[in-house]
């Protein structure tokens, strides 16, 4: 909903002033709103889907005793009533709101709304899991030009008190009015310059009011309505706007980046006001209880004196750091807090202790100091890069924190896409431009960017590019997404940039304070040097580099942590990790990162190659079966040698080796030049290859003379192939004194009878090349990609050793979709909800999962010792390997880069079946 056109509803029974009410006298049928404070809480930790990641943390601290200000949470079904009820409220909930308000008066000794001790406070998201910066918060709520007067008084502070409602009304503007904050900041600006002041806190509380008039004219002139001054209309629009912010577009799209449900909700968590700008003894900041970039085992974090939250993530100040350690590895020139308030940062370690010991991880906490006492805000799971989160998994099992089968679980799968991949070349010159704050680790090059929307264009068309932002904000998330690196010129370790980054896995560099950006004239200036839009750079988030041009990477080093928890999840796993490998250079990389043999050889990749194509080219034009058979012959050998190195590589680890897949038209020249040469080395006329070329062109090759049917019209093709495979077997088996063991598969077989007749075929070869004492086991078996062959798979399995399901080709069958051309509707299905994700990317079990279970269930009905495997690239996805652990399969074969994701995924299924 557009916030900008009226204010959101809100509840038809007025909360009074006062908390003396007969509310408690009134029936409630469904509890929505859980108080805590004071030592004591309605809820914990084991209501996390009711009361989301912040509000049971909170609940959790205040009964453990720590030091939190007292408040409530609105729970996740409220969310969900709001949403399915068009943005209505269910029944009692403003009196339970009242009840919890009261419950806060007591514990604080102020009353919400008074003039004189006004009770003031804090409105704030809190999904289920951690969704940084992706929804919105209201701080300060309650002030207005009386209760302002108020805190003034009680605080002996009339700046902070005018400091503090002006922070209100710009952030009640901007989330609530639909005021965008920069009318809030030139003002601010303007002020300051009129002024010849640099600082906010330069600024007395004659400013402050002054500020806060022209604050007030901008929003009517903006909003056409006036800023709002009864406390309990604040408090309800404020609820109002974090619901909807549930549905905004960067929420929604961190949602499907990070594949969280939509139907979760938020929860809405109301807290009493502690404040970190009251003066020099009062401060705020983001600590976690390790480094959430490396994982060492130490107090990590970042603070401000006299400031807000807001300060600190928002890069607006320059932040110190807590701990000596952490100001000497920034090489900063600012105070650390070990320093300066040794007493209180001696009582926040001790917290971060009692956190790790009670939550047995790696937390993330909010801090505020108002005038010398410590409150503890949140606490939730950090997030980490996947370098922390291996080194804290196996450092939690050292210390006897957690057990080794809880390290698996620990691991987010898909983050060890990090650690797999290049990162700068030591030895490599380098053009340092500048240098920042090493927020995020890894190398990438790029072209600079200044934009997320112009980030995510050229991603679209395969470019990569480096996002440079002054600052990035939620706004941003679509195209740090699409960027391959991030820059900012302002911001620490805990701002938006540093946080998101970590958790997308992009190498980030933040508080880059040489840069300048124009972003109206599209360039930036470092260090006097002028950088267009579109020009190279690469970046290092592990040093915090931004270099000039292209600088080379280097393969990663797979750290011992990465070997042991990879050692652990084989431990647990039932499915075999295999590799979809069609060169060398893929077989090695994969033995390195862990395949247990080729799931799938794609053969039609080795026809592409010099005189292979022509040779290809030769046999398909062939007018009979002699002149096919020729051409053949001057494949045979390269074929076989190319297998040859693979049974090599693999060393008696089982090989799937498909047979010729893609329609013969592919293989076919396309220009006039290749045609002639085609015509020439096969000794035909041109216009017999273009009459040739046009008759065997498909109006839909996908569905067309392709994999078997290939085999049966052109049996002399599987033959050769059969051949090359068997003995290269046969001949790898003789130098190794290892047996060979190869899968032959056959491709899109949709009809028994296609299966039986190739696989007749094969076995006529096999007897020809194997004699008895040969060091080669072959079996045939199929791709399962057709919903025919699914549905039929009882009868398949008479002929099939094994199945591999092809999920790439059984998806676009099931859907009527093009993988190719789908891209181009499907997130607007995604968007509407009519899908819940990319079915290319996550396996759809509803339909092609059910199409699977019944290939599973009927195959081996016929054969009970079935095989069966998935070869598609959902091998290497996390959530359809859980699928295919649940389906029973044998095994999954993905690329290279995604084995160590499916044997970590495949290990954390196994145990969650456990569970």
């Amino acid at each position: 909903m557009d916030t900008t056109l009226a204010y959101p509803s809100i509840p038809t029974n007025k909360i009074p002033v006062s908390s003396k009410s007969t509310i408690a006298s009134k029936k409630e049928h469904t509890k929505y709103v859980y108080t805590f404070g004071n030592g004591k809480a309605d809820g914990d930790r084991s209501m996390k889907i009711l009361l989301g990641g912040k509000g049971a943390g909170l609940a959790e601290m205040s009964a453990l005793g720590l030091p939190v200000p007292p408040g409530f949470t609105i729970t996740t079904q409220v969310c969900t009533w709001f949403t399915n009820n068009v943005g209505k409220y269910p029944p009692n909930l403003d009196l339970q709101v009242t009840e919890s308000i009261a419950a806060i008066e007591q514990i604080t000794s102020t009353r919400f709304g008074d003039p004189h001790r006004p009770l003031l406070l804090s409105v704030r998201s809190g999904s289920r899991v951690s969704m940084p910066g992706m929804m919105d918060t209201v701080l300060n709520l309650g002030l207005n030009d009386t209760t302002v007067q108020g805190l003034a008084s009680d605080s002996r502070d009339p700046r902070f008190a005018y400091d503090s409602y002006r922070r209100f009304i710009q952030m009640f503007a901007d989330v609530v009015m639909g005021v965008p904050h920069h009318h809030f900041e030139h003002i601010l600006e303007q002020h300051k310059r009129a002024c010849r002041l640099k600082l906010d806190t330069d600024l007395a509380v004659e400013d402050w009011q002054q500020i806060i008039a022209k604050y007030k004219q901008k929003i009517h002139s903006e909003a056409g309505r006036d800023f709002p001054q009864d406390p309990h209309t604040q408090l309800w629009h404020s609820i109002t706007a974090v619901f909807r912010s549930w549905s905004n577009a960067r929420a929604v799209t961190y949602r499907k980046l990070q594949n969280i449900p939509n139907d979760w909700g938020t929860a809405v968590n109301v807290q009493a006001m502690v404040f970190g700008n009251m003066g020099d003894t009062s401060a705020t900041g983001v600590a976690f209880t390790r480094d959430p970039s490396t994982g060492g085992n130490a107090l990590y974090g970042e603070y401000l004196v006299n400031a807000q939250g807001e300060d600190v993530v928002a890069g607006i100040r320059t932040p110190q750091q807590i701990t000596l350690a952490g100001k000497a590895a920034n090489r900063s020139n600012l105070p650390s807090m070990e320093e300066v308030m040794p007493g209180l940062f001696h009582e926040l370690n001790a917290v971060r202790q009692t956190l790790e010991e009670h939550y047995s991880d790696m937390q993330d906490i909010e801090f505020t100091i108002q005038r010398g006492k410590l409150y503890i805000l949140q606490t939730r799971t950090g997030k980490r890069t996947a370098r922390a989160a291996l080194k804290i998994a196996c450092d939690m099992v050292d210390e006897g924190l957690i057990t080794e089968d809880q390290a698996v679980m620990r691991v987010d799968p898909g983050s060890l896409n990090q650690l797999l991949h290049p990162t700068i070349d030591r030895t490599a010159e380098r053009h340092v431009l500048a240098s920042g704050l090493a927020a995020s680790p890894g190398a990438a090059s790029g072209h600079i960017v200044f934009s997320a929307d112009e980030a995510e264009r050229l991603a679209q068309g395969g470019e990569k590019t480096i996002l440079c932002r002054t600052e990035t904000s939620p706004e941003d998330i679509h195209g740090m997404n699409a960027a391959v690196g991030i820059v900012t010129s302002r911001g620490g370790m805990t701002s938006h940039a540093a946080v998101v980054a970590r958790g997308m896995g992009r190498p980030c560099v933040a508080g880059a304070s040489d840069v300048n950006i124009d972003y109206n004239a599209n360039f930036m200036e470092v260090c006097g040097r002028i950088l267009q839009e579109g020009d190279i750079v690469t970046i290092d988030g592990g040093s915090g580099e931004i270099m000039l041009g292209q600088v080379p990477t280097t393969e990663p080093e797979l750290s011992g942590d990465f070997s042991r928890l990879m050692g652990w999840a084989d431990k647990w796993r039932k499915l075999g990790v295999l590799v979809n490998a069609d060169t060398p250079e893929d077989c090695r990389k994969a033995l390195e990162f862990g395949a247990e043999g080729i799931g799938l050889c794609r053969t039609e990749h080795m026809f592409f190659e010099g005189v292979r194509i022509v040779a290809m080219r030769e046999m398909i034009l062939a007018k009979n079966v002699e002149e096919r058979r020729k051409a053949l012959r001057k494949v045979l050998p390269m074929q076989r040698d190319d297998f040859a190195e693979i049974f090599r590589l693999m060393e008696g680890r089982p090989v799937t080796i498909r047979l010729l897949d893609p329609p013969l038209h592919e293989f076919l020249p396309h220009t006039e030049t290749e045609m002639r040469t085609v015509a020439s080395a096969a000794g035909l006329s041109l216009e017999y290859v273009r009459e040739q070329v046009s008759r065997l062109r498909e109006t839909n090759p996908m569905l067309g003379h392709r994999g078997c049917r290939v085999g049966i019209t052109y049996p002399e093709v599987y033959e050769m192939q059969t051949r090359a495979i068997l003995e290269a077997g046969a001949m790898v088996g003789k130098e190794t004194g290892v047996d060979v063991e190869v899968e032959i598969m056959v491709p899109f077989v949709g009809v028994e009878a296609e299966l039986r007749i190739v696989k007749e075929s094969i076995d006529k070869v096999a007897e020809d090349v194997l004699v008895k004492g040969k060091m080669v086991h072959y079996v045939v078996g199929t791709m399962i990609e057709l919903p025919r062959a699914a549905l039929n798979a009882g009868k398949i399995a008479r002929q099939a050793r094994f199945f591999s399901f092809g999920t790439n080709d059984l998806t676009q069958m099931a859907f009527g979709l093009s993988r190719d051309d789908a891209g181009n509707f499907l997130p607007t299905y995604e968007k509407r909800g009519i899908i819940e994700a990319d079915p290319f990317v996550h396996l759809d079990e509803e339909g092609v999962g059910e199409l699977m279970r019944f290939a599973v269930e009927r195959g081996r009905k016929t054969r009970s010792d079935l095989k069966v495997c998935v070869c598609g690239e959902h091998g290497g996805d996390a959530k359809s390997v859980r699928f295919c652990h649940k389906l029973g399969l044998d095994c999954v074969s993905c690329s290279p880069y995604r084995v160590p994701i499916a044997r970590l995924a495949a290990a954390q299924a196994a145990l969650s079946s456990e569970l």
